[in-house]
C-alpha cells in the first residue's frame, strides 16, 4: 500500500509496530516539515542558476516605462510636431475666448482687429491692401548674404549665397580660362605698347 502498511489480515502486533514505525518516521521528518513550512520557493533558469524575480519584475518594468515613453515620443512625432503646437495654439486661442465676456462692445480692441483683417468682396481698398501686404513679404523674405572672405572668382560673378558656400569644387576649368583670358590681354597690351614705341 502507499501507507507503508500490510495489506489483508494481519496480527495486532504487525498492526501496532507499523505504526510505531509511521511515527518515527513522522517525528524524524518534523523538522524537516517546520524548515519547508517557512521557505521561499527558488525558481531556476534552464541552465539550474537561481532567477532573481524581483530584479527580474523591476528591470521589466523600467522597460515597460522606457516602452511607454519610446511609444508617447512616436505618437507625438506621427502626429507631426507643428500640428500638436497649431493645437496647442488653437486651445490656447479657446480659453482666452472663453475668458472674455459673452457681449461684445465696439471698444473691443481684439474684435476690431479681427474684422480689420478679414477680406470682404467688393471692397475698394482690398486690393491696395494685398499689395502692401505682398511688399512687405517681400521685403522680410530678403535672401541670406554671404559675410565672409572674398570668393574665387568665377565666369558669371556670383558671389556665395544661400545655394552656394563659396567653395571652389571645379577640376580647375575656370582657372585655366581666366589665365587664358589675362594672358591674351597683357600680350595685346604688350603687342600694342611694342607697335606705338616708336612714335
Amino acid at each position: 500500500m502507499f501507507s507503508g502498511v500490510k495489506a489483508g489480515l494481519v496480527s495486532a502486533d504487525v498492526l501496532r509496530r507499523e505504526q510505531q514505525e509511521l511515527r518515527w518516521h513522522e517525528r524524524s521528518n518534523k523538522h524537516l516539515e517546520e524548515e519547508s513550512r517557512h521557505s521561499e520557493t527558488v525558481f531556476r533558469d534552464k541552465t539550474g542558476r537561481k532567477r532573481d524575480l524581483a530584479q527580474e519584475r523591476l528591470e521589466q518594468q523600467q522597460k515597460a516605462e522606457a516602452k511607454s515613453e519610446r511609444d508617447e515620443q512616436y505618437a507625438k512625432w506621427g502626429r507631426g510636431l507643428a500640428q500638436g503646437r497649431q493645437q496647442q495654439q488653437n486651445v490656447e486661442d479657446a480659453i482666452k475666448e472663453m475668458q472674455k465676456p459673452l457681449a461684445r462692445y465696439i471698444d473691443d480692441q481684439d474684435l476690431d482687429r479681427m474684422l480689420r483683417e478679414q477680406e470682404r468682396e467688393g471692397d475698394p481698398m482690398a486690393d491696395f491692401i494685398k499689395k502692401r501686404k505682398a511688399r512687405e513679404s517681400k521685403e522680410k523674405k530678403e535672401k541670406p548674404r554671404y559675410k565672409g572672405p572674398a570668393p574665387p572668382l568665377n565666369r558669371f560673378n556670383i558671389w556665395p549665397g544661400h545655394r552656394w558656400d563659396g567653395v571652389d569644387r571645379s577640376n580647375g576649368f575656370e582657372q585655366q580660362r581666366f589665365a587664358r583670358i589675362a594672358n591674351k590681354k597683357a600680350v595685346q597690351e604688350l603687342a600694342y605698347k611694342w607697335s606705338v614705341e616708336d612714335m
